[in-house]
């Protein structure tokens, strides 16, 4: 003890101990490296096969390649301008227009109608939902022939209603030169509504009841009910119903080849593409048809993306 005094008051500085950084623990270990390992296959599969052959359709249709041998002669905007001028490019808007229309509100519509009807817990839910929702299994081609027989000028709904006595007529459905698409968004809504119910009935059945009991303590119907608080609160559901009903019209293509019109009266965006591309071999043509119907799709999804990000922000 009397040593240590004696050099504490002569001054003498204790030895320092050598200061040792943290380590940093690096983020790519354990269940990190486990996640990315297991994502790994994915990423790439998605950034070559999706992202990869996007940027590849936006590159053919920059150049001249519309013969089987391959050419890659850049030609710029050209492919572009003779399309927007082509008769049958506006013939594809002008149905994907009407399509989408009809296609979009008979979806939205009956789907949430039916919905609302499966949630006063009728009895025997089950079935009915089972009904509804059975056409979305059945493949594009199936649903397309069942429906050209049903739009058989002489048998099918023609003669249904005939023997009903309600209009001695035959329409011509998806033969008319006018307005044969909207026959066949009628077919495609027959597919596609049960799938658009479920969404709804999953939507009403996340309300809570003491939101309803609330309501109708506050005096309101029925009606207030649903055009207040229960259509405002499935406003996420119905811009998601927007989102896909209008992302199948947008490349819908076995329905149209099923059920084809005469001339350009049915024809879409996706079968044109088909035919330009496999058909004429005019690669640059169809690159630029599935270019632009890839603008069309992100139109649609990128709002989409941007409310869902906003929504997990908040």
């Amino acid at each position: 003890m009397e040593k240590i005094a004696s050099r504490e008051r002569g001054g003498a500085a204790a030895p320092s101990l050598p200061v040792v950084a943290p380590r940093r623990r690096s983020w790519l270990r354990g269940d990190h490296l486990v996640a990315v390992l297991m994502l790994l296959p994915s990423i790439v599969a998605v950034a070559v096969f999706i992202y990869g052959f996007i940027i590849w359709t936006g590159y053919v249709s920059t150049v001249k390649w519309n013969t089987v041998v391959e050419d890659y002669s850049p030609v710029g905007l050209k492919n572009w301008l003779d399309l927007i001028r082509m008769d049958r490019f506006h013939w594809d808007m002008r149905n994907l227009l009407l399509y989408a229309a009809a296609f979009m509100s008979q979806c939205i519509i009956i789907g949430f109608f039916i919905a609302f009807l499966l949630d006063q817990r009728i009895k025997g839910e089950a079935f009915f939902r089972t009904i509804v929702v059975f056409p979305f299994a059945v493949s594009g081609v199936v649903t397309g022939v069942a429906w050209r027989w049903l739009m058989q000028p002489t048998t099918g709904i023609n003669l249904l209603l005939r023997n009903l006595g309600i209009v001695d007529t035959r329409f011509a459905w998806n033969a008319d030169p006018k307005l044969g698409i909207l026959a066949i968004s009628i077919a495609a809504a027959w597919q596609f509504t049960g799938y658009v119910m479920s969404l709804y009935l999953a939507g009403l059945r996340g309300i809570s009841d003491e939101v309803r009991e609330a309501a109708r303590v506050d005096g309101a119907g029925t009606f207030a009910l649903y055009r207040h608080i229960i259509i405002p609160l499935l406003m996420p559901v119905t811009f998601t119903a927007i989102v896909l009903t209008g992302m199948g019209s947008i490349r819908t293509f076995d329905l149209v080849v099923v059920l084809q019109g005469p001339a350009f009266s049915t024809d879409m965006l996706a079968f044109h593409m088909y035919q330009a591309t496999f058909g004429l071999y005019r690669f640059s043509l169809g690159a630029t048809i599935g270019f632009f119907m890839i603008l069309l799709s992100a139109l649609l999804v990128g709002p989409y993306l941007r409310s869902m990000g906003g929504s997990l922000e908040t």
